[in-house]
């Protein structure tokens, strides 16, 4: 079993997702946050840094990638497939209006590489091209990304997931009080940004919310 194929494991093995971004940490340091993180093992992580140079982009990515290297963790950054592999992370994740997947496929095929859906039909072209996974949302509003499409709301992972192969993530605005009808409807994997990154106890809320997941999946 060759690397990828180890951290591809690991993905599916995954529950929490948290989302890590400059702007939505309450002023908390954006590596103090990913340190506190990384004390509760999350099986994966996301760095998303938007409006930030490349220089920027690329020395916190190197600096994540030594957290989650200790501690086991899957690095995966947005948009930027050149970053991740400079920088050794594990995967990328590819919004509609990124680098195509076939394009990115060619140069970076070690990487686990995701892909943001926002409808059925979205969905079964990206896993007809035969990426690692997918996310699908916005479930609810959410006020950390601007998006040209309303929530789609919880019926959408009803929608989708029977037609599914691969794994998938759900994404957007999603707290805790979510989780259960999240996990009702088929979700897993549950992505989330302020509701872990802008908690007071970081380390408490990760574990309330891995809980809650396994606790409705039990």
């Amino acid at each position: 079993m060759n690397k990828k194929q180890k951290n591809l494991e690991k993905l599916r093995n995954a529950d929490v997702y948290p989302v890590l971004s400059p702007g939505f940490t309450k002023g908390k340091d954006l590596i103090s946050v990913m340190e506190e993180l990384a004390e509760c093992k999350p099986h994966i992580v996301q760095l998303r840094m938007k409006n930030e140079s490349e220089k920027e982009i690329y020395a916190m990515a190197c600096e994540f990638r030594r957290i989650c290297e200790r501690n086991g963790i899957l690095l995966i950054v947005n948009d930027r497939p050149d970053i991740a592999l400079e920088a050794g992370a594990d995967g990328v994740h590819l919004g509609q209006d990124d680098r195509p997947f076939e394009a990115v496929a060619k140069f970076a095929d070690k990487l686990i590489i995701g892909v943001s859906t926002h409808s059925l039909e979205e969905a079964l072209e990206a896993q007809e091209k035969e990426v690692d996974y997918i996310n699908i949302g916005p479930i609810y509003e959410t006020a950390t990304k601007s998006l040209p499409m309303k929530s789609l709301g919880v019926g959408k992972i009803l929608e989708i997931k029977p037609h599914l192969k691969i794994p998938f993530s759900v994404m957007g605005g999603i707290k805790m009080r979510h989780i259960s009808e999240l996990v009702a409807a088929g979700a897993e994997m549950i992505a989330m940004v302020t509701e872990i990154t802008e908690a007071e106890d970081i380390k408490g809320r990760f574990r309330e919310i891995r809980r809650n997941i396994q606790d409705k999946n039990s």
